[in-house]
This record gives C-alpha cells, structure tokens and sequence, in this order.
C-alpha cells in the first residue's frame, strides 16, 4: 500500500511539473543556427530591421559575417521568422523579460465571508469592515449566507441581509455577481470598485 501512494504522489509531482512547462515558451525551444531546416525565412537584422525574405543557408551566411546567431523566434509563422542576435544575449534578456512579467503580475485572490441569517448587526459591521480590508488589497471577497435546519424555510426572507452587506460596501465595491442561491448556501461576489 505505501508502495502505491508514493508512487501516485511521483505521478502527480510529475504531471504538475509537466503543466508548468507547458506554459509559454521557454528559451531551450528557440532553434538555433544548423537547427534551422526551413527552405525560406524571413530575416529580422541585429538592428530590428527587416532583411525580407531569404533561403535559411543565405540567412546563416549573413549571421556567420556578423558573428551572431541566427535564431528562430516565430516557427509557426509562414514563412518562420528568424533574427540575427547574440545567442547569449537574446537568452539573457527573454529571461530577463520573464522575470519582470512575473513580478508585475498582480494575482487576485478570492476571500470568503460567512454569515448566518441570524446575524446581530454589529457582527454584521465586524465582517463589513474585514470586506473593507481585503477589497483594499485588491482581492474580491465571496460572502455566503448559509442555511441550517428550519432557516431553509425562510431563505428569501434573508436575501436582506447580503443586500445591506453590499450597500455597507457600496463606496468601495461593486456587486460583481448577485446574491444566488446555490444549495443550503446563498453566495455574492464583490469587487473592488474601479
């Protein structure tokens, strides 16, 4: 039994790992000089201007003069395109480039609130002020309304109460999906307000 869990363990590790390469493009899949097998290319210069459209071996020739690297950078296009750069250097800055998407990019989280129907109103105001605060951090906040026992009879009844928990919050957020009940749950999405 041990036996199988770990290896299931590997096999997710595995498949996980797979998924992250799979995103975009990373530098080992640029071809590279003798890896290039198109018959025609079209030829971008050290500069950024365009060389047009040439035989690969004639592409090769002018980077071999240069001495730089021809790399291809757009293999699905028709024909691919191919640049004149410094291996080296085009390899450090796509990493470079990379790295600052990564850093630059914001991630939204989603937090939950939960409240009962029967809620007083300033554990009301407690949650409202704890909304306030991730919606200033740039998440938006999932506030379910949850239903046990005889509160199922009375669901509609407390539709109120999200409303009043969005109108709290009106100056700061907007209702980014409207109360809806799912189940022994009615759930509202807020935003931040733009």
């Amino acid at each position: 039994m041990c036996k199988q869990r770990s290896a299931c363990r590997a096999g997710r590790f595995y498949a996980k790992k797979r998924e992250v390469e799979g995103e975009g493009k990373t530098i080992s899949d640029y071809f590279i000089n003798e890896q290039i097998r198109d018959r025609e290319v079209r030829v971008i210069g050290e500069d950024g201007q365009q060389l047009g459209i040439m035989s690969s071996r004639d592409a090769m020739r002018l980077a071999e003069e240069a001495g730089v690297d021809l790399v291809k950078i757009a293999p699905t296009a028709k024909p691919p395109v191919c640049r004149i750069v410094d291996y080296g250097k085009f390899r450090y800055e796509q990493t470079r480039k990379e790295k600052d998407a990564k850093r630059k990019q914001k991630t939204m989280e989603v937090k939950e609130l939960r409240l009962s129907p029967n809620i007083d109103t300033n554990d009301l105001n407690t949650k409202v002020n704890a909304a306030r605060k991730f919606l200033s951090k740039g998440d938006k906040v999932k506030v379910t309304l949850r239903f046990r026992g005889r509160e199922m009879a009375h669901m509609n009844n407390s539709k109120h109460i999200l409303d009043d928990f969005a109108q709290a919050l009106a100056d700061v957020a907007v209702v980014d999906k409207a109360p809806k009940v799912e189940g022994r749950s009615m759930t509202m999405f807020l935003a931040q307000k733009k």
